[in-house]
Formats: C-alpha cells, sequence, structure tokens
C-alpha cells in the first residue's frame, strides 16, 4: 500500500512586490503601500510606527528580550527597504534605521505627493465636456483622475464624485440632472456611467 500523499502549502511570497517596481524618484506612495503590505503580513510593520527604544536593563528579562526582537526586525525591515529601491536612494539611506528612513522618505516625497493632488484636483475640475463630446469618454476620463486622487491619499465622497460628473455635463444634460437630483439618487459612477451613456 501507497503511503499517503503530504500536501505542503507555502506561504505566498508578497515580498515580490517590492521586486516588481523599486522605488525610484516618482513611485513613493505606490512602493509606500506595496511595503507596508510586505511588513504586515511579516508582522514587522510597527518598526514603522516608532523608533526603536533605548536597552532595558537585562535584568528585565522580558522587555530585554522584546527590545532584541525589535532590533532585528528593524534590521531586517531596513534590508527589505534598501533592496527595493534604485541605488542612489540605497546610498543615501544605507546607514539609517528603518523608522528613519521611512521618515525621510516621507519627507522628501510628501511635497510631490501634494503637488500631483493639487494636478490632479485642478485637471478634474476644469473638465467640461462638449455638446458634441463622448459622455463614454468623458466620464472615464474624470473616473481616472477621481481614482489618481484616492491612490494619492485623497479620495472624494460618492456624492461628490457624482456631483463633480454631472456638473461637467452640457446643457443638454440638464434634464437628466434635474431629474438625477430631485428623485435623490446616489448611484456609483459605474452606474451613473451607464445612465449617461444611454441617455445619450
Amino acid at each position: 500500500m501507497a503511503p499517503p500523499i503530504t500536501v505542503t502549502h507555502h506561504p505566498m511570497n508578497i515580498r515580490l512586490i517590492l521586486n516588481r517596481e523599486k522605488l525610484n524618484h516618482s513611485n513613493f506612495l505606490d512602493w509606500h503601500r506595496n511595503l507596508r503590505i510586505v511588513l504586515k503580513q511579516e508582522k514587522k510593520d510597527y518598526v514603522l510606527e516608532n523608533q526603536t527604544p533605548n536597552e532595558p536593563p537585562v535584568l528585565l528579562m522580558a522587555a530585554h528580550d522584546a527590545w532584541l526582537k525589535n532590533i532585528d526586525d528593524s534590521l531586517d525591515v531596513s534590508c527589505f527597504i534598501l533592496a527595493s529601491m534604485v541605488p542612489d536612494l540605497q546610498r543615501d539611506l544605507e546607514h539609517y534605521t528603518a523608522f528613519d528612513m521611512i521618515e525621510h522618505l516621507k519627507a522628501v516625497f510628501g511635497k510631490q505627493a501634494r503637488t500631483e493632488r493639487f494636478d490632479n484636483m485642478r485637471s478634474l475640475y476644469a473638465m467640461k465636456m462638449e455638446e458634441s463630446g463622448n459622455v463614454r469618454t468623458h466620464v472615464l476620463n474624470m473616473k481616472s483622475y477621481m481614482d489618481q486622487l484616492e491612490r494619492l491619499g485623497s479620495p472624494y465622497p460618492q456624492d461628490l464624485d457624482t456631483d463633480i460628473i454631472l456638473n461637467s455635463l452640457p446643457k443638454s444634460y440638464n434634464a437628466l440632472i434635474m431629474n438625477y437630483n430631485m428623485n435623490g439618487w446616489e448611484k456609483p459612477i459605474s452606474e451613473l456611467h451607464k445612465m449617461l451613456t444611454t441617455a445619450k
């Protein structure tokens, strides 16, 4: 009689997402989100929240063991971070702790995110559909700006998304807009998109 087959389950190696797109000078938000996902799965994300505490007395065995674990985890995370960025950033940050690396990167790239968010908002509010325009393309273009704002950490509530889209439409949609508001409809953008396409 043949021995029973043993199925071995290997945990998914999500570290690969950090290799797919290394941190460069233009993708900090996406990279940081991926890093947090990896560290959460590895139960090491806590090292990015606070600096490593000072070493407690050896006599306090439990506290000292926790401190040593924090030191080890911080070293692991520092290596994850350095391995997932382009060489010039590695050179700048190789002597930082994991916590200090992230704080430094937030300070450097936070300004870029604010500028990108402002540019996206300005482009979104400036969008106006011409009478001869294609509503399907218009709504999809607006949705891409809204998705980008969400990625940048500034999502709009659904009702505001809807108001921005409805406000961007030409006068030929006034009856539909009035009907939408009078009925108190609250539809996700995908349903609003279908409604506008059908109405046209």
